[in-house]
């Protein structure tokens, strides 16, 4: 059974195994921040959700990542809810995410609700990547 809770100090190795995205040194800031879920199974960490705040204010899931052994089970959808409940009992009413146009991640956040709100194409050497799709989901209190 699934379990989603905060990333703690203890969690570090799992997490950057998890998440290549995220420079080390900058784990124990979402961990003390609370910016960080861990998603376990039976104990055994098998994804997570790291956020920030756009424009210092708007939640920004920055990384939903379940193993793929783990996928299509709930998983995702057990971090997503956590989060959003968090952030609407924080007085958010905006949420945001994006992936890329060629992740299949795209139809899994429609699903929930979230609408394209634009994308991103870099095409500076070094930084090229297929468009960053852009999703936003309104919340009620």
């Amino acid at each position: 059974m699934f379990r989603v809770r905060y990333a703690e100090a203890g969690d570090r190795e799992a997490w950057l195994r998890m998440d290549r995205h995220l420079p080390e040194e900058l784990f124990e800031g979402k961990v003390r921040d609370r910016m960080g879920y861990l998603l376990t199974d039976g104990g055994i960490p098998v994804g997570l959700l790291r956020y920030s705040l756009f424009w210092d204010s708007i939640p920004f899931c920055c990384l939903l990542f379940v193993k793929e052994a783990r996928r299509g089970q709930g998983g995702g959808r057990a971090l997503m809810d956590r989060w959003e409940g968090e952030m609407r009992q924080k007085g958010h009413r905006l949420l945001l995410t994006s992936t890329r146009s060629d992740e299949e991640a795209q139809h899994f956040y429609r699903r929930l609700g979230y609408q394209d709100a634009g994308g991103l194409l870099l095409t500076a050497p070094g930084y090229q990547q297929p468009l960053e799709l852009f999703l936003a989901k309104t919340i009620d209190e």
